[in-house]
């Protein structure tokens, strides 16, 4: 019997359910006998944490609501597995489970974390004499993978951003001339601004859009920022600011470590960002002495499957089948990319890079000339690369007045 297993890591988006529905299509297509599920990813791998997949999707309708499913369906983790030489132990376990299952194949969906697992599993099985192989798919809505045009993901998470800023935009401005009020936006973006960038993309004939962009590429200086501010001011009453979660000073200290200098830190070595908003908020409320009101959107950009992008939806699905293709023909330490061959008309094709070395662990970041740096803008190249991402709307499928999911057992 032929046997693969398919784990989710990282942050979730709204379509990585897609990537998985591909996974699993392709793969029962192409004759795998089983598909298995690991529970919470690699962690949850180490625990024997697995469930057969065939019991739940040979429902077709459930793979049209896995589709439609935000979160991550199997559970998700954040777990390093280190270096071979110090966790050799750990390694062992991995591949002992996978015998005692006879597993052939694992794909790994997730961002820069998950490719250095994948990497990192396919390295310890060539250099023992393993049979399986190992497959990455690309998740991530920070669109900080290298080598991929863009990440699945990353457009419905612009989607969202660009509806709730115009609907922002709108609820800001309605004390007309009265009150001078500023919304700060928070946007995820740890080192790369990509997400904070397409709050530009809600500028259209009804919506002014927001009137600067402050991304974690370009030093961060708050004096600069409150006379910036205050020169808005002067020329409209109603002023929103998107700003990313990762901004930092000339020094390169995050902006919310000068409100919490002990930020909590995972597994990764990834500080925890928050605050920004509410900081410059109550900083140009201090100072301005005008009314502000800082607006995070933190889980909502990730989670809102009822808002994503059927462009974004059917590249997820794309890419799982292209992971399952991928081992079924026994490739291994290699992962699934797109290549945008054309902007307009839109078209990607799926392709497969052989070097995880130059993927793991590398951060692709917004390019500065992309970057209106004079304005706290960005330019419109950067808006035509990120517009065919955000188009399509996917049909939800309803019951009494709700968008309905399909969850694991517990």
């Amino acid at each position: 019997m032929k046997k693969l297993i398919v784990g989710q890591s990282g942050g979730p988006t709204s379509v990585i359910n897609g990537s998985l529905a591909g996974v699993y299509y392709e793969a029962k297509k192409r004759g795998y006998d089983k598909v298995y599920g690991m529970v919470n990813g690699i962690e949850g791998l180490l625990h024997d944490h697995i469930v057969d997949l065939d019991d739940y999707f040979q429902d077709k309708n459930n793979l049209e609501l896995l589709k439609r499913t935000p979160s991550s369906f199997l559970g998700t983790c954040r777990f390093k597995l280190g270096s071979i030489e110090k966790n050799e132990d750990t390694y062992k376990k991995v591949f002992e489970i996978l015998d005692k299952h006879s597993i052939d194949s694992f794909i790994y969906i997730g961002g820069n974390d998950s490719m250095d697992t994948v990497e990192s599993l396919s390295d310890y099985a060539k250099a023992n004499n393993k049979k399986q192989n190992f497959i990455g798919v690309p998740k991530t809505i920070d669109n900080d993978l290298p080598i991929t045009d863009h990440c699945p993901g990353f457009g419905s998470a612009c989607k969202y951003i660009a509806t709730t800023l115009k609907e922002i935009i709108l609820d800001n401005s309605c004390y007309g001339d009265t009150k001078q009020t500023v919304a700060i936006v928070e946007i995820m973006g740890r080192h790369a601004g990509w997400l904070t960038a397409a709050s530009a993309l809600a500028k259209d004939d009804t919506c002014e859009g927001v009137d600067a962009i402050y991304l974690p590429e370009v030093p961060f200086n708050l004096d600069s920022f409150i006379e910036e501010t205050s020169e808005l001011l002067k020329k409209k009453s109603s002023v929103v600011i998107a700003v990313s979660e990762g901004i930092r000073n000339e020094e390169g200290k995050y902006l919310c470590e000068l409100i919490d200098s002990n930020l909590m830190v995972d597994s990764f070595g990834h500080k925890e960002l928050v605050g920004c908003a509410e900081f410059l908020s109550k900083l140009l409320r201090d100072r301005l002495f005008i009314k502000t009101r800082p607006i995070t959107l933190a889980t909502l950009q990730r989670a809102a499957a009822h808002l994503a992008s059927k462009t974004d939806l059917e590249e997820a699905y794309n890419c799982g089948r292209k992971g399952a293709e991928l081992a079924y023909n026994g490739e291994s330490g290699k992962m699934v990319y797109m290549e945008r061959v054309s902007t307009n008309p839109y078209k990607v094709e799926y392709k497969v890079f052989d070097d995880m070395h130059k993927i793991a662990n590398v951060e692709k970041k917004v390019p500065l000339d992309w970057i209106d740096v004079e304005n706290n803008y960005v330019k419109d190249d950067l808006i035509e690369y990120i517009r065919p991402l955000i188009q399509g709307e996917v049909k939800q499928i309803y019951k009494d007045g709700l968008p309905q999911h399909i969850v694991l057992k517990k």
